[in-house]
């Protein structure tokens, strides 16, 4: 079996073993013993240990990855003095993309209205973390201490670092080109990781699926079925329908291939609920199997994978109007506005791990006057949901980088469109 169908596999396994270990806890005469004793020694002991072992696995090339990948890229261009153009046209791609996210989101919102007849009452009780302001984000973006930032996984700061220690090396002459070559031979020791890695990954994502299951079940969906599938479709309509039209439009490339391309990052996505601990896959699929130019792939997606939340900011647009329904409180179209607003600027700085979204989401409620004890509500789907939205937020980030190769001649259309060999990653390891 290849390497996707056997992730599929380990998804499917942790799915079924997660459902039944749920549903034995519901059962009346399964003693109680055995019930405590699955969640003890299987659910909180061995898929427990073993997935956080896979997750960390993956966050620890994280950041070396990122750091190398975006030194041997910038300096690779060199002089070149597109890189300005490069960087402006990413970051509006970025911000575009989202700001379209949001008001998808609310206007699907507005026509399946999701929370009306709910009539919240104030005894839900929600303390969300403190989310930064504006002005501290764009402060941090730039490190008083790259080693700090790297210990840290600041992401944006590692970028910045990145970036200029890139552009030293390619002003540097002689001893740059040393210090490059040196750089590439890191990158494919780091990428040669990744590899290795990617083939544990059944296992990884079989326990990860199984844990989280076994503590949900279908109750978690069932009492928000209607928000929970309002998300789920602008999701799709999203992550399908506007990227497929915007890779087509631009760049004429086919929206099926590109899919079927991206698919081990996507399953990474959806197992793992995390932008940055999928970035070494990212990375591999775009240069392996989309084509892209490691100098492009190096510097868009991990910038993608820090700022780029389209899938985080529908659901603050669906859960938005969502609690604002469900309170009966009409924040009117200023407050929507002010909603697309925020929840686009809230992207940038919003780190790529697990359940950012809800500090964002706090942050976006605050802004339109709205109840933060609503978080509360939806909090007990949000973990599922999650999954989804990162698979948005990595195809984006793959979508992005495809068309910003296009657009400066960086993309290999012929390797694009080669679904000879899928398996790409089996045939590196045997070479």
């Amino acid at each position: 079996m290849n390497l996707t169908a056997r992730i599929l596999l380990g998804m499917g396994l942790g799915l079924v073993l997660g459902i039944f270990i749920n549903t034995l806890g519901q059962i009346s005469w399964v003693p109680s013993a055995v019930n405590e004793w699955l969640s003890w020694a299987l659910v909180d002991g061995i898929l427990d240990v073993i997935g956080a072992i896979f997750l960390a696995s993956l966050k620890l090339l994280v950041v070396p990855l990122v750091f190398v990948s975006l030194v041997c890229g910038c300096s690779a261009l060199g002089d070149n003095t597109r890189m300005g153009t490069m960087a402006a046209k990413t970051l509006a791609l970025y911000l575009l993309t989202t700001a379209i996210a949001i008001s998808l989101a609310l206007i699907m919102a507005n026509l399946i209205q999701p929370g009306v007849g709910m009539n919240m009452g104030e005894q839900i009780t929600f303390v969300p973390k403190d989310a930064p302001s504006i002005k501290d984000v764009f402060i941090n973006i730039f490190p008083s201490n790259p080693i700090k930032a790297m210990a840290e996984g600041n992401m944006l700061q590692i970028i910045v670092f990145s970036l200029l220690m890139g552009v030293a090396v390619s002003k540097s002459g002689e001893p740059g080109r040393k210090v490059q070559e040196l750089f590439v031979h890191l990158n494919e020791v780091v990428m040669k990781m990744v590899v290795i890695l990617m083939h544990l990954a059944p296992y990884g994502v079989f326990c990860m699926i199984a844990k989280l299951f076994a503590n949900l079940g279908y109750g978690a969906i069932a009492d928000l079925i209607k928000y929970f599938l309002t998300v789920v479709l602008v999701l799709v309509l999203h992550g399908i329908g506007v990227y497929s039209l915007i890779l087509t439009s631009l760049t004429r490339l086919s929206p099926l291939t590109f899919f079927t391309n991206i698919r081990p990052a996507i399953l990474f996505a959806f197992s793992t609920s995390s932008s940055s601990a999928t970035l070494p896959v990212t990375l591999n699929v775009a240069e392996h199997r989309l084509g892209v130019d490691n100098s492009v792939a190096s510097f868009t997606l991990p910038l993608g994978a820090t700022i780029n939340m389209d899938g985080t900011a529908i659901m603050q647009g669906v859960a938005t109007v969502f609690i604002a329904q469900a309170f009966n409180v009409d924040i009117g179209l200023g407050g929507y506005l002010m909603v697309i607003a925020t929840a686009t600027l809230a992207s940038i700085g919003t780190a790529g791990v697990p359940g950012v979204g809800l500090i964002t989401l706090a942050m976006v409620l605050q802004q339109v006057g709205l109840p933060v004890e609503g978080i509360a509500v939806i909090i007990g789907v949000d973990r599922l949901l999650d999954m989804m939205r990162t698979v948005v937020n990595v195809s984006g980030d793959s979508m992005v980088t495809t068309v910003i190769a296009n657009s400066e001649n960086m993309l290999d259309r012929d390797q694009f469109s080669d679904l000879s060999d899928l398996d790409e990653y089996n045939e590196i390891v045997k070479k």
